[in-house]
C-alpha cells in the first residue's frame, strides 16, 4: 500500500477519498485554489498546496502545477475523486511519465472511453446494445446540425469527452437548434476543454441504471451490484438508489454480465461505472464512467464495501481484494444531492455566505466540504452536500433520507433541499414508476415560485428579530417589556403602528408587537391577522416554539438584515427592516437588468440604441457551470450596456438598462 498520496480535487469528495486513506494509514496531501485557500477540505486533509486562481482552468485543471504539488508533498501517487482531470488521459499519462501512479484507469483505457463515440463503438464490439446515433465526434455545428436531421428527432445532444449532464440537449424540434448546438459545445468546452458532440436518438421515457465494476488491469473484472439513477433535472443526477427498484432479477443479471464483459475487453483498471438507459424495448449502453462516481456511496452501503478502498488497493498492484460470489446486497440505501441552487428561479445556482450550516448527526451519512462561513463562489460545481441513508426496504430508506432532509438547516445560500424532500414523496418515485424525463415534463406545474409564508411563520420570525433586539440592547426595542413603539395600544396590547416589515418571496408583511409577557409568550400582528408567539432557547440555534397551540423545534439565524428559519414547512429566508427604514425606502427603479449571480459574461446581443422586446436575451451569463440568460423585462430601448463578453460581474449588478416604451 502506498505511503502518501495526493488528491487532486476539492470539496466533499476529497474529504471522504482522505477519510479512507486515514483509515488505511495513507498519509494525504491536498490542493486548493484561491478561492478555496479557507475551504472544509483545505482543514480536513491538513497539508494542501496552492495551485493557481480561482477558476478551476488556473488551478484544478492545471495539470503541471498538480504533478508539481505532488512532488513537493512527497506522495506515490495521485488520486484524481471525479471532475475535473478524473478522465483526462493527458493528465494520467503526465502522471505515469513522472514517476507516480495515477489511481485511476490506464491512459489509453481513459481515451477509449472517455470519447463517448470511442464508448460505443467498444461496447458494440464486445455485444453490448447500443443506442442509435453518431459514430464519431464533431466540432463542426453544420455537420451536428446535419446529423440531428438525419437520425430523426428526438435527440440528444451529448459531449464526447464528459458527464454528469455538462454539454447535453435533448432536442425535440429545430427552431432553436443553432443555438442549442452552440450552447452545448461551449458548455463542453468550459467543463471538459473539448467542444466535440455526438449525437444520439433520445430514449424519452427510459430508466438511467449504472453497473458499477472494478477490474485488476490483467483481465479480471467484477461487479458491484448495479444503483438506479433515473431521477435527473436537465441530465444531471438528483437522487441516486441502490439496487435498481423493482429490476427483474434476470435484466439485472444480463446487464451486469454486459458490464463486466466490456471491462474484461478493455482489461479495465480501477473502478469505473458502465452506463444504460432501460427503456420499453429493452436496455442500451450509454456510456462509461472511468472514475470514482458521485453517487458511489449507496453501493458502499448496501456492499458493506469501501470503493476507494479498492481503487487504492488495485493502483497499489494488490489487485481486487474480494471474489464475485462474495459481494452480496443488503437492504436499499438511497443519496440526495443538495445544492446551492434555487428551484424558485429556475434552478439558477446561487452564491453568498453560508451564514449557518447543520446536518443530521443519526441515522445519515452525510458527505460534504462545507461549513459554516464558507464562501460559495461561482466557480466550481454548486453541489454542497449528499445524505445518503440505508434501511432493509426501499420506502424504509427513502423515509430516513427524507428526514435527514428535514434535519439539514444550510443558511444564507438558496438550497435545493426542501425540492428534494418534495421529491421524495412524490407518487412516482415511491411506485419506482418514474423516467428520466419525468421532473423535466412535471415540474411547470409544481408552482415553485409561489411558496406561501403564512401567518404564523411570519410571526415567528418576528418574535425572534425582537429577542435579538432585545439581547443586543438596540434602541426602543431594548426593554424586555418593550414592543418597540412607545405608544398607547388596543385591547389586545399590539402596538398600533408597524414596527418592523418581513420581506419575503411572494410579497411582504407588516409587523406590531404587543408587550412580553411574564410567561415568554407576546401577541404578534402580522397584517391583519393576530399570533401568540413563545420561544425557548434550546441550544445550536435551535428554540422549542409555541405558536398558538402547535409546539415544535425550530431553527433560526440572523445574518444583518437576513434573518433564517427551518420549521416543519421547510427553509425560509426574509429580510427583515425596520419599518421607518423602509417606508422611506426609494422607489423600485425601472428598466435595470441584474446579474443573478457573480459569474462571467459569455456574450453580449445588444448595443445601446438598440431596440429589445420583452424577453429579448440581453446577454448570456455563466456561473458555476451553467448558463444563464438575462433577458429584457420589458419592451423599449436600450439606455446603457455595462458589461462586455468575458467580463465577471457581481451579483445584482446592474449589467444593462432599457428604457421602457
Amino acid at each position: 500500500m502506498f505511503k502518501k498520496i495526493l488528491i487532486a480535487n476539492r470539496g466533499e469528495i476529497a474529504c471522504r477519498i482522505a477519510r479512507t486513506c486515514r483509515r488505511l494509514g495513507v498519509a494525504v496531501a491536498g490542493v486548493h485554489s484561491a478561492a478555496d485557500r479557507d475551504a472544509l477540505h483545505v482543514k480536513e486533509i491538513g497539508e494542501s498546496i496552492e495551485i493557481g486562481g480561482a477558476a478551476a482552468a488556473d488551478s484544478y485543471l492545471r495539470i503541471d502545477a498538480v504533478i508539481d504539488a505532488a512532488r513537493a508533498t512527497g506522495a506515490e501517487a495521485i488520486h484524481p475523486g471525479f471532475g475535473f482531470l478524473a478522465e483526462n488521459a493527458a493528465f494520467a499519462r503526465a502522471v505515469e511519465a513522472a514517476g507516480l501512479v495515477f489511481i485511476g484507469p490506464t491512459p489509453e483505457v481513459i481515451e477509449r472511453l472517455g470519447d463517448k463515440a470511442a464508448a460505443k463503438r467498444e461496447a458494440k464490439a464486445a455485444g453490448v446494445p447500443i443506442v442509435p446515433g453518431s459514430e464519431a465526434p464533431s466540432e463542426d455545428p453544420g455537420e451536428i446540425a446535419a446529423a440531428v436531421r438525419r437520425i430523426g428527432l428526438p435527440v440528444m445532444l451529448k459531449a464526447a469527452a464528459g458527464g454528469g449532464g455538462k454539454g447535453m440537449r435533448g432536442i425535440v424540434g429545430l427552431e432553436r437548434l443553432d443555438d442549442e448546438i452552440e450552447a452545448a459545445m461551449r458548455e463542453a468546452t468550459n467543463a471538459f476543454g473539448y467542444p466535440g458532440l455526438i449525437v444520439e436518438k433520445l430514449i424519452e421515457r427510459g430508466r438511467h441504471i449504472e453497473v458499477q465494476i472494478a477490474g485488476d488491469g490483467q483481465g479480471r473484472v467484477i461487479h458491484l451490484f448495479e444503483r438506479e439513477c433515473t431521477l435527473q433535472r436537465r441530465h444531471q443526477k438528483i437522487i441516486e438508489e441502490a439496487p435498481a427498484a423493482d429490476l427483474a432479477a434476470a435484466l439485472r443479471e444480463r446487464m451486469a454480465a454486459d458490464a463486466v464483459r466490456l471491462g474484461e475487453r478493455l482489461r479495465y483498471r480501477g473502478v469505473g461505472t458502465v452506463e444504460f438507459i432501460v427503456g420499453a424495448d429493452g436496455y442500451h449502453f450509454l456510456e462509461v464512467n472511468p472514475r470514482l462516481q458521485v453517487e458511489h456511496p449507496v453501493t458502499e452501503m448496501v456492499t458493506g464495501l469501501d470503493i476507494v478502498e479498492i481503487m487504492l488497493r488495485i493502483a497499489a498492484g494488490e489487485g481486487i481484494p474480494i471474489e464475485q460470489g462474495e459481494v452480496r446486497l443488503n437492504g436499499h440505501a438511497a443519496e440526495a444531492r443538495i445544492y446551492a441552487e434555487d428551484p424558485a428561479a429556475g434552478f439558477l445556482p446561487s452564491t453568498g455566505r453560508l451564514a449557518h450550516v447543520r446536518f443530521p448527526q443519526d441515522g445519515v451519512r452525510v458527505e460534504t466540504g462545507i461549513e459554516t462561513g464558507m464562501e460559495i463562489t461561482p466557480f466550481y460545481d454548486p453541489m454542497l452536500a449528499k445524505l445518503i441513508t440505508h434501511a432493509p426496504t426501499r420506502d424504509q430508506a427513502l423515509d430516513r433520507l427524507k428526514l435527514a432532509l428535514d434535519g439539514t438547516a444550510i443558511f444564507g445560500v438558496t438550497t435545493n433541499r426542501d425540492f428534494l424532500a418534495r421529491l421524495i414523496d412524490l407518487p412516482q418515485t415511491r411506485a419506482a414508476s418514474f423516467h428520466t424525463r419525468l421532473i423535466d415534463e412535471q415540474i411547470d406545474g409544481w408552482a415553485l415560485g409561489k411558496t406561501k409564508h403564512d401567518a404564523q411563520t411570519l410571526a415567528l420570525a418576528a418574535y425572534y428579530w425582537l429577542y435579538r433586539q432585545r439581547r443586543a440592547g438596540n434602541g426602543p426595542w431594548s426593554g424586555w417589556l418593550a414592543s418597540g413603539w412607545q405608544m398607547s395600544a388596543g385591547d389586545d396590547g399590539l402596538a398600533p403602528i408597524p414596527s418592523l416589515n418581513v420581506e419575503a418571496s411572494g410579497g411582504s408583511a407588516e409587523i406590531r408587537f404587543a408587550p412580553l409577557q411574564r410567561d415568554g409568550g407576546m401577541l404578534v400582528g402580522v397584517n391583519d391577522e393576530r399570533v401568540r408567539v413563545t420561544l425557548s432557547p434550546a441550544g445550536d440555534e435551535r428554540f422549542l416554539a409555541i405558536v398558538d397551540s402547535r409546539r415544535e423545534t425550530v431553527r433560526l439565524h440572523q445574518e444583518g438584515d437576513m434573518l433564517y428559519l427551518h420549521d416543519r414547512r421547510g427553509s425560509h429566508a426574509f429580510k427583515t427592516v425596520p419599518y421607518l427604514s423602509y417606508i422611506s425606502a426609494a422607489a423600485e427603479a425601472s428598466g435595470e437588468l441584474k446579474a443573478p449571480m457573480m459569474g462571467l459574461i459569455l456574450k453580449v446581443y445588444v448595443a445601446p440604441g438598440d431596440r429589445v422586446e420583452k424577453g429579448g436575451v440581453v446577454a448570456v451569463l455563466e456561473s458555476m457551470k451553467m448558463e444563464m440568460r438575462i433577458v429584457a423585462e420589458c419592451a423599449g430601448t436600450m439606455a446603457a450596456v455595462n458589461c462586455q463578453a468575458g467580463q465577471i460581474v457581481e451579483r445584482f449588478a446592474v449589467v444593462a438598462v432599457v428604457t421602457p416604451d
